[in-house]
């Protein structure tokens, strides 16, 4: 089986990145089919080339023109490659390349959706409860464009039952059944890593990219409503993104600039995760949310919006806190809790663990289930 990854992730372009190791891993499996491993990315041409059993493909081209380039060259390497399979890594701007590829040849259309974006989050800034988040409009666009590719898909695969529920809602019996395959977490914990001087002693810590779905300035709210109760709190936000100057602003507007410490990208996240006193985000929508299974491996107690992997892997108020989404003030009250209750946070810490342990043992996401799930759509007619 000779398999076509649609993708723009970019870790595939370093040697050592994670996401680079994760495509080896594939492409090893993939050969025992007797097949090869082909990524097409528009990369710099740098990044082409082979990586033992793994072929990378890179283009170079404006945003606007990448969809046609993409589709066309990705019908030229199902030609020359004899490609069974082309994998898109979301149903969006990828599946639809992906689905004019395939056009004209064979090869059968898998879908990669790591995102929640059936979601009315997905679309929606706020309610009367919450500060105003202006989400892109291209997120309009992107469920149209979703309608249209996710119907042809001949294998569907997600990362979590959110997202296979709400699909098969939406689209009933015109889609196959989706499976579910969690991003895989390593479960052992790196060390600890010390967080740089604070002037709190209460660290609330987030991590991810600094993008409008993840409703930092909620977090905002709910230490603004905290911050004269309880002097010793803050908030430590780690990951960077285009949102990171206006957050900054914001944060002053706010009147809790001094509460709140911006560390940018950070390759030891986990570690620092470790040190603080709970982990935190209030996320619209979420995937498989990797950074919350690394805070409940780590042994911190969780707060968190009731998205992704809540109700899946963790249930609130039995191994986190969940707050609905677009609710600061739940989140402030939830966070008072654990300030005052350190029963809650010991407990909660023990047995977000346990629940994040039990997940990743039941999951079926290994190489082999990922390569297995796209084969099955050579069964379909």
């Amino acid at each position: 089986m000779n398999v076509l990854f649609v993708s723009n992730d970019p870790g595939l372009c370093d040697p050592e990145s994670d996401v680079r190791a994760r495509m080896r891993e594939y492409a090893a499996e993939v050969a025992k089919t007797g097949g090869v491993l082909h990524i097409l990315t528009r990369a710099p041409r740098a990044c082409e080339g082979n990586d033992g059993p793994l072929f990378v493909h890179g283009i170079r081209v404006s945003r606007l023109r990448s969809l046609w380039a993409l589709a066309k060259r990705g019908r030229a390497l199902i030609r020359e490659h004899r490609i069974d399979v082309v994998s898109a890594q979301d149903p969006f701007e990828h599946g639809l390349a992906a689905l004019w590829a395939i056009e004209g040849t064979s090869a059968k259309l898998h879908l990669q959706v790591h995102t929640d974006y059936l979601s009315p989050w997905f679309t929606r800034g706020a309610i009367f409860r919450s500060p105003q988040v202006r989400m892109p409009f291209l997120n309009h666009v992107r469920i149209r464009i979703a309608d249209r590719v996710v119907p042809e898909a001949d294998g569907i695969r997600t990362v979590s039952k959110r997202i296979k529920e709400s699909m098969q809602k939406r689209y009933g019996e015109s889609i196959p059944e989706p499976s579910v395959m969690p991003v895989r977490t390593p479960a052992e914990v790196p060390p600890a890593v010390p967080l740089p001087p604070l002037p709190f002693t209460f660290t609330l810590i987030t991590v991810g990219r600094l993008e409008p779905e993840k409703r930092i300035p909620d977090l905002f709210a709910a230490v603004k409503r905290l911050k004269d109760a309880y002097p010793m709190l803050g908030l430590v936000i780690v990951g960077d993104g285009r949102g990171r100057g206006k957050l900054e602003r914001l944060a002053r507007s706010f009147g809790v600039a001094d509460k709140v410490a911006f560390l940018g990208w950070r390759t030891d996240a986990w570690g620092l995760i470790r040190s603080a006193n709970a982990y935190i985000q209030a996320s619209a929508y979420e995937g498989c949310q990797r950074t919350l299974l690394e805070a409940a491996l780590a042994g911190v107690p969780i707060i968190t919006s009731d998205t992704g992997i809540v109700g899946e892997a963790f249930t609130g108020y039995e191994n986190v806190f969940a707050a609905p989404v677009g609710d600061p003030t739940n989140l402030a009250a939830l966070t008072a809790q654990l300030i005052e209750d350190p029963h809650a946070r010991t407990l909660l810490s023990i047995e977000g663990k346990r629940a994040a342990l039990a997940y990743l043992a039941a999951a079926r996401n290994t190489p082999e289930d990922i390569v297995a799930d796209m084969a099955r759509t050579l069964t379909k007619p």
